[in-house]
């Protein structure tokens, strides 16, 4: 339950802080400023490699050199770190961090009660992003920890809405959603290079091939998002009596290709899990 006494964060002055300078603080911020959501200003990272550091300063955000500068400088720090490291990073950050901070965390695994043992802080949002953040069309969900307030949810959401679309869930379903929208990518980038192959197989150049079927999954998944129809529906609505489509719904449907999504995700998500400390 959050705390009425937590201290709001200035919205229209507050920093914001990435420990770790990888590829997804990256899009965060990025996705940020190119929003307007934040002025590149007043984002902070630190990083000592100058392949790092030039990434970010080339859109204007401020590079320190260690981490607690980023610290003493932000009001809400989103840490994105390997999840091999963020106990130490935590436990480095605690003696500097204050009540009126709020700590986002997007490390893959990594459970809020770890994270508020570890940092001795409970101002702390979940975060479980996915790669697609590197071009703003991020499938993000969030779940507040202890003492984060609603109004701490909303500005989250406003960032993380930044680089694609944003839900809020109970962090008890989160190995799930690794397994559904974490891990979902590399099943879609393995059907879409299927498909390629099919129209190879089926006589088409390559090229040809694979831009057809990527548009298809793009148009396909646009379709479902915007169109206002269940996706059985759609389908229904390509598949015509005795025609092409059916035939190929068959071969699918035979070979169990709904149960085998299905059984990914399970299995993504069991992993998940299995991976999670405690």
């Amino acid at each position: 339950m959050a705390s009425n006494n937590v201290a709001p964060i200035p919205l229209d002055t507050y920093n914001l802080g990435f420990i770790g300078a990888g590829k997804m603080a990256e899009s965060i911020a990025r996705g940020v400023v190119k929003s307007g959501v934040l002025p590149a200003s007043r984002i902070r990272t630190a990083h000592h490699r100058p392949q790092r550091s030039s990434a970010f300063e080339s859109f204007g955000v401020t590079v320190f050199e260690h981490n607690h500068q980023v610290i003493h400088d932000c009001d809400v720090v989103v840490l994105s770190v390997k999840p091999q490291i963020v106990k130490d990073v935590a436990l480095e950050l605690k003696p500097l961090l204050s009540e009126k901070q709020l700590l986002v965390s997007v490390v893959a695994g990594v459970k809020l009660k770890d994270l508020q043992e570890w940092a001795g802080h409970t101002r702390f949002i979940r975060v479980m992003p996915n790669t697609p953040a590197a071009i703003g069309q991020a499938a993000s969900v969030i779940s507040l920890g202890a003492t984060a307030t609603e109004e701490d949810g909303e500005l989250v959401s406003r960032l993380f809405g930044a680089i694609g679309k944003v839900w809020r869930a109970n962090e008890k379903l989160f190995d799930a959603i690794t397994g559904l929208s974490g891990s979902g990518p590399a099943y879609i980038y393995l059907a879409i290079e299927a498909l390629a192959d099919g129209g190879v197989a089926a006589g088409l150049p390559r090229e040809l091939a694979l831009g057809l079927a990527s548009q298809t999954v793009l148009g396909a998944a646009s379709m479902a998002i915007n169109g206002g129809k269940h996706p059985a529906q759609l389908k229904d609505d390509v598949a015509s009596p005795g025609g092409t489509t059916i035939a190929g719904i068959h071969e699918l449907e035979k070979a169990g290709f709904r149960g085998i999504l299905m059984n990914a995700v399970v299995a993504a998500a069991k992993r998940g899990k299995e991976l999670s400390p405690n």
